[in-house]
């Protein structure tokens, strides 16, 4: 018998450090829901880069929707600028029929009003169309420009929709302003001989073929409610408009799949992270409920280890 060293509760005690080492990690799973970096490391890394995929695939994501908010208050706009040249025709057409010089005056007031109008829309630092600061009509990434009145027309608007490098998609944003010279169509008129004897002896004898620029439209120094070629012009400016908010709806369209695709592929993302990092919390509580056990044993163990070697020899002096 020995009483300087008590082999049986060193024993007894090393069963219980492991058992209650074994509890606190379980518990630290249960109160955190994942791993730690002790359990896997290697699962640990692959789960932390995972998370920075996950965070940046949820940006793009918000890009993409940012994105599409910009194309849909832009065809608003485009909406609002077609439905002012659908009635400047309208006008145009009004002014060439059976109308007194006073008519044609009120009908010019509407129509100059029409074309400010748009010009307010899409012209100027005061330009009405813009999203969170950037200007929608004026070409370019639609940054102003520091100095002087205009914007960087050196780059398109580029939109980070992934979460790698490169990932962008850049936005064709129009450029509706007053001063751009841009030929938007062309006019075509003809002239034939008038034979008043013979109407079949009628034939081709000239032709004009008119380039119409945008600013021609909208600027009331260049074209009036009874301008020559005025009803043509503006056919072409509402074909223009609608050129544009038929590339506006294909953007729109695109953004709005690859914003469904990110989900998606954040969502896969998010399960494959989930399998390394993430426990079973079923499975957990089972051992948590084990090394509890195991623990509060070992513990009365231990009290009666310590007492055991004592025992033993007082009993042997004492008898």
């Amino acid at each position: 018998m020995r009483i300087a060293t008590n082999t049986t509760s060193f024993s007894v005690w090393t069963s219980y450090t492991k058992n209650l080492g074994n509890l606190q990690s379980s518990m630290s799973k249960l109160s955190t829901g994942t791993i730690s970096n002790t359990d896997d490391p290697a699962g640990v890394g692959i789960a932390d880069r995972m998370q920075a995929q996950i965070d940046s695939t949820s940006q793009a994501y918000s890009n993409s929707e940012n994105a599409v908010s910009l194309l849909q208050t832009a065809d608003s706009w485009l909406a609002q600028v077609n439905e002012n040249l659908s009635r400047m025709k309208q006008l145009s057409v009004e002014a060439n029929g059976i109308s007194a010089e006073d008519d044609i005056k009120n009908l010019q007031t509407e129509y100059s009003s029409l074309q400010e109008e748009i010009t307010r829309i899409t012209s100027r630092y005061t330009a009405a169309a813009k999203f969170n600061g950037l200007y929608l009509f004026r070409g370019g990434d639609g940054v102003a420009v520091v100095t002087g009145d205009s914007v960087d027309t050196n780059n398109k608007l580029s939109v980070q929709i992934g979460a790698d490098i490169n990932q962008t998609l850049d936005l064709d944003l129009s450029d509706l302003q007053i001063t751009n010279t841009e030929v938007i169509g062309t006019v075509h008129t003809y002239s034939y001989t008038d034979d008043v004897d013979d109407r079949a002896a009628d034939y081709l004898v000239g032709s004009t073929h008119t380039s119409v620029t945008w600013s021609s439209i909208i600027d009331t120094n260049l074209m009036s409610v009874s301008s020559t070629n005025a009803v043509g012009s503006l056919d072409q400016a509402i074909n223009f408009i609608a050129t544009a908010r038929a590339s506006m709806g294909a953007q729109q369209s695109r953004l709005e799949k690859t914003s469904s695709a990110l989900l998606t592929y954040q969502d896969n993302l998010e399960s494959a992270k989930s399998k390394i990092s993430d426990i079973d919390m079923a499975s957990e509580t089972t051992k948590y409920s084990t090394y509890n056990v195991l623990t509060q044993s070992a513990n009365a163990m231990l009290a009666q280890a310590n007492q055991l070697p004592s025992s033993l020899v007082l009993s042997l002096i004492q008898g």
